[in-house]
């Protein structure tokens, strides 16, 4: 329903008069098709029902609204007595709220409630009947697991707050809704433990979100460079997860996170960089695999990052670090190959990238294909026609793959993954010591409200790292509660 011409009704009064109140709303909202008006008259007095097709339960709304609004009969007759008889002497919804504006007026209108009008008072009464299509709750697509549960988020940011405290019942869970873009009138809940969440750390988010002055809020990405840090840090310092398990955990330690209406990821404040390498699974697990799982992890991203740089540092800059068998089995497949072993590294990674987001955005009934074409084209038919050397396409897939481990980590790996090609193949091992000096800086420095991102590791939390190094049971977990402040206490000390 588009009725967000101007913003002039917001603060005004909803007038007395039935049918001048009728007029003024469909002229604001330019009498758009989907809004419903039924007038109907309840024990002698005239009444309007006003609703947004498709955003009610029929069902809901004739039983609970309908039905025993045209049941009433009163002794006298009056706006006010019907009123007071509603409000006090009928429930028709639990969700009830009292209107005074029409900026109110149209929140609630397009949140699916229904609009009770009277004739003769300057407000109304709005009942939740809810009844839009939504997706049902399936299993996360991007965050799989074994043991744990198969429940993940869905677009509809009550139906998400509905699954956090099914897991978490204490009264000191708190959900805080607000609404935030001028134009889209987008809720979003804040979600935090009252007893473990710093009260800085909660104040400072909200004066973030109070700062956003977007006309439309369509997803998390909108909201989540207002609550980042402003420095220009590499890596995230604000998580996201589509798991209501996990971000129960996350708020177990103190930590605040939000939920967008429309959007099923949760924004998750602060994050730790050691998250990306821990699964739900891992405490599933028995500890001694859980840790061989997770140090697997460690290598890996470091395969996926540096793998094809010390390749082409070795064979430009430092052939001596070869034995001699390696050394001609790599000078003869790159002999034969028409392009420097730099461009082709490159050139590999961007056409890995490309066929990487054609299977993403293909519709999925021929997105299988992108696999089989590129596993034709660039695994046999590149190697066999000389533009690529075997080797180096070994080398590419490797790293690939091992970057399929930290899927959180895909956005920094894959420009990391280019920058070392050419600092390796420009300086050899001293040009990606200096990279990756220049990054460890960089995310040694990235924090999000005074939390580091690199902690518990810098700055060293000996008491943390029990979950970081190794994955200890819950039996010696339970001894000690962890929380976030306890890291930034570490800091300050």
């Amino acid at each position: 329903m588009d009725f967000m011409h101007n913003t002039v009704y917001e603060d005004e009064p909803i007038i007395a008069n039935l049918q001048e109140n009728i007029l003024r709303i469909k002229k604001i909202c330019d009498y758009s098709s989907d809004l419903l008006v039924n007038e109907i008259n309840v024990s002698g007095v005239n009444v309007a029902l006003l609703c947004c097709e498709g955003m009610v339960s029929s069902s809901i709304l004739t039983e609970l609204i309908l039905l025993p609004l045209t049941s009433i009969n009163l002794n006298e007759s009056s706006p006010q007595n019907l009123y007071d008889h509603i409000n006090t002497k009928m429930l028709l919804s639990t969700d009830r709220i009292s209107l005074f504006t029409y900026g109110n007026l149209f929140r609630t209108l397009n949140s699916g409630f229904a609009i009770l009008l009277i004739d003769g008072l300057d407000k109304a009464f709005a009942f939740g009947v809810q009844g839009y299509d939504k997706r049902g709750i399936s299993e996360p697509t991007g965050e799989g697991n074994i043991m744990g549960a198969h429940e993940g988020f869905v677009e509809v940011v009550r139906t998400n707050m509905s699954l956090i405290r099914r897991r978490i019942k204490s009264p000191t869970l708190k959900l805080e809704l607000m609404m935030t873009g001028s134009k889209s009138k987008t809720d979003i809940c804040l979600c935090y433990m009252r007893d473990r969440v710093p009260e800085k750390l909660l104040n400072d988010i909200k004066k973030s979100l109070n700062k956003i002055d977007l006309e439309v809020i369509l997803s998390s990405g909108y909201v989540k460079p207002f609550v980042e840090n402003k420095s220009n840090g590499f890596f995230d310092a604000v998580g996201t997860t589509e798991r209501p398990d996990v971000l129960c955990s996350k708020l177990m330690e103190g930590r605040v996170a939000i939920l967008v209406d429309g959007t099923p990821f949760a924004l998750v404040i602060p994050k730790l960089f050691n998250e990306s390498f821990q699964t739900l699974d891992d405490y599933d697990f028995k500890p001694y695999y859980a840790t061989f799982i997770r140090w697997i992890k460690y290598i890996a991203f470091f395969i996926s990052v540096l793998l094809p740089a010390l390749y082409i540092a070795s064979s430009i800059h430092h052939p001596e670090l070869l034995n001699s068998t390696l050394l001609l089995i790599l000078a003869e497949a790159e002999s034969n190959a028409p392009f420097s072993i730099i461009a082709e590294a490159i050139g590999m990674l961007i056409a890995y990238e490309i066929i990487r987001e054609a299977g993403i955005r293909l519709p999925k009934a021929v997105g299988g294909a992108v696999s089989i074409v590129a596993g034709l084209i660039i695994g046999d038919a590149a190697v066999k026609s000389g533009f690529v050397s075997t080797p180096l396409l070994t080398v590419i897939a490797i790293s690939v793959i091992s970057g399929f481990l930290t899927p959180d980590l895909h956005q920094q790996t894959t420009i990391l993954r280019i920058l070392f090609v050419l600092f390796g193949g420009l300086w050899g091992l001293f040009g990606i010591s200096l990279l990756a000096a220049v990054f460890l800086f960089n995310i040694c420095s990235t924090e999000d409200y005074g939390f580091p991102v690199t902690a518990p590791i810098s700055p060293f939390t000996p008491k943390a790292m029990r979950d970081i190094v190794t994955r200890i049971n819950f039996r010696k977990m339970q001894s000690d509660t962890f929380t976030i402040e306890s890291l930034k206490s570490e800091k300050q000390n």
